[in-house]
C-alpha cells in the first residue's frame, strides 16, 4: 500500500518517471541494473535483502543511482549506517508529498537529502568526528575560516541558516519568519552559494560551527 502511494505521488510529479518497483532489496538491485534509474527509494525493513544491505550493490552499479532511504525508522544507527553505506539521503515516511518529490529531485542532482528529524543526528555525529557518507563532509572547525564563510550573509540569510541548523524544513522556516516558502528557497540557495556548502546538511553544520544556533 505504501509503495502504491509513493508511486502515485511521483507518477504525477513533473520531471519524474517511475521506471520500476521492487518488493525487496534483492529485486531492487536487479531492476536497477536493468533500468538504470537516477534515483532509488529504499525502505529499510524488507524481505530477502533489507534496504541497508542493498545500498552497497546499488552504489556499485556504473553509473550508480542516488539512493534515498525512505523509512519509519529514524534512529541514529539506521541513519548513520545508511549514509556511511553510500546513501544520498534519509527521508522519514511522515514527510508530505511535496517533500518526497523535492527529495527525489534533489537526490537526482547529487545533493544530500535529510528529513529535518534526522538532521540533528548527523550534525551531532559529525561534530563529534564521525563520518556521514558522501556529500556530507564537515567543513573546517570553528575559527576564521568559518567566520569568513558566513560573513557575506545578510541578516535574513543568517536567520534562515540558524533555522537550517535547528533542522527545520523550508515550510517551518517560512512560518517561523513570516515569509513565503518560495522566499525561503531563494534564501537557502543564496546561503549555499555564498558559503560554498554542497547541501542543507553542510549548511546546517556550518550554522552550529558559526554559533548561530541556540545549542551553541
Amino acid at each position: 500500500m505504501i509503495r502504491a502511494g509513493v508511486r502515485m505521488i511521483l507518477k504525477h510529479a513533473d520531471g519524474i518517471d517511475v521506471v520500476a518497483e521492487a518488493a525487496n532489496g534483492a529485486e531492487a538491485v536487479e531492476l536497477a541494473a536493468v533500468h538504470r534509474p537516477d534515483v532509488v527509494l529504499l525502505d529499510i525493513r524488507m524481505p530477502v535483502l533489507d534496504g541497508l544491505a542493498a545500498i552497497g550493490p546499488l552504489t556499485a552499479l556504473d553509473p550508480a543511482p542516488q539512493v534515498v532511504v525512505l523509512t519509519t525508522f529514524g534512529d541514529d544507527e539506521n541513519v548513520m549506517r545508511a549514509l556511511a553505506a553510500g546513501a544520498t539521503g534519509f527521508l522519514l515516511k511522515d514527510e508530505g508529498p511535496d517533500e518526497l518529490i523535492s527529495a527525489v529531485k534533489s537526490a537526482a542532482s547529487g545533493d544530500a537529502v535529510l528529513s529535518p528529524g534526522v538532521t540533528g543526528t548527523v550534525i551531532r555525529r559529525m561534530l563529534q568526528g564521525g563520518g556521514a557518507g558522501r556529500d556530507t563532509a564537515a567543513p573546517a572547525g570553528p575559527g576564521a575560516r568559518t567566520a569568513a564563510r558566513v560573513a557575506g550573509l545578510t541578516d535574513r540569510e543568517r536567520e534562515v541558516l540558524a533555522l537550517l541548523g535547528a533542522g527545520l524544513a523550508n515550510l517551518e522556516i517560512g512560518h517561523r519568519l513570516g515569509i513565503g516558502i518560495g522566499t525561503v528557497k531563494t534564501h537557502v540557495g543564496s546561503i549555499l552559494e555564498k558559503t560554498g556548502s554542497t547541501g542543507r546538511v553542510q549548511a546546517a553544520l556550518l550554522a552550529h560551527q558559526a554559533g548561530l544556533t541556540d545549542e551553541d
